[in-house]
């Protein structure tokens, strides 16, 4: 009887498709040579990995093709197609905006009525005007949306923006934000006991390297007579380790910071005396 395997679609090219490969190796996912293939599957893991079309991933899953898949909320989302988010994956971030001509005046979405919209995503856009009560003409095109208003195609682009550059150059500016997106991994709806039991074993993985990525280990050495001051400071996973160093007077502290409030304790544990700080990145995170 052969192994059940999971099988997930990521993206063949483009922006997600790096940083897919990159979650499932630091997931400990051992991928045959994935260069120009349409397939491959693990050495070491019960998985199959099939490059597709972003576009078509959220079809490929809903059909069971795929079990699960790696795509854009802005692909998932235009596309409607019943699957289910398993997992916000953290990368890929951007949004699905509104941009008007620079020197054009705009107070709020009701000046995009009547107005001509070039998009590659007419799904997302028609929902955007009809929860706003706004009738506009909605141009698809597909690629180099933002040229359209240069070209006469149309007055107002709704596209993707990273860093807003692409608009800047092309005499464009944000007014609305429709979506903030990121990747996801998504599942079939109907997956079997076996493939649910897959899929854990692999959010576990994923979810373990997420958290690694979002924390710093910190070792420090910490004068006695300020220690508890030092460890109000370091939560840590349960509570910071503290070990007695050779030189009298001073203890050896362990613990783990997140990302997000990283800097600020650092400056606060230097006030409080700690010297020698190490900050070490974390491969995984098991909690």
């Amino acid at each position: 009887m052969s192994q059940t395997k999971l099988r997930i679609a990521i993206q063949k090219s483009g922006r997600l498709y790096e940083d897919s490969v990159k979650l499932l190796a630091e997931c400990g996912i051992d991928l045959r040579n994935v260069k120009d293939r349409l397939k491959t599957e693990s050495d070491n893991f019960p998985l199959e990995v099939f490059f597709l079309r972003d576009d078509d991933i959220p079809q490929y899953v809903e059909d069971g093709v795929a079990d699960v898949g790696i795509v854009g909320e802005n692909v998932l989302y235009e596309k409607n197609k019943q699957t289910t988010i398993v997992e916000q994956l953290g990368f890929g971030k951007c949004r699905l905006a509104i941009a008007v001509p620079r020197g054009q005046e705009y107070e709020s979405v009701k000046a995009l009525e009547g107005k001509r919209i070039a998009t590659s995503y007419p799904f997302l856009t028609k929902q955007f005007l009809s929860d706003n009560n706004v009738n506009a003409e909605i141009h698809e095109i597909s690629g180099s949306v933002e040229i359209a208003p240069g070209i006469g195609l149309a007055d107002v682009v709704c596209d993707l923006v990273s860093s807003g550059s692409t608009l800047f150059m092309n005499g464009l500016k944000e007014v609305e934000t429709i979506l903030q997106s990121q990747s996801v991994l998504i599942k079939n709806n109907k997956l079997n006991e076996a493939q649910q039991q897959l899929l854990k074993k692999l959010v576990f993985r994923i979810q373990a390297v997420k958290k690694a990525k979002r924390t710093k280990y910190v070792l420090l050495n910490a004068p006695n007579d300020r220690l508890k001051e030092i460890i109000a400071l370091l939560p840590g996973m349960k509570s910071p380790t503290v070990l007695p160093l050779a030189q009298e007077g001073w203890s050896s502290v362990h613990s783990v910071l997140s990302e997000d409030t990283f800097w600020d304790i650092i400056e606060q544990l230097k006030d409080k005396g700690a010297q020698g700080i190490l900050v070490v990145p974390i491969e995984k995170m098991i909690i």
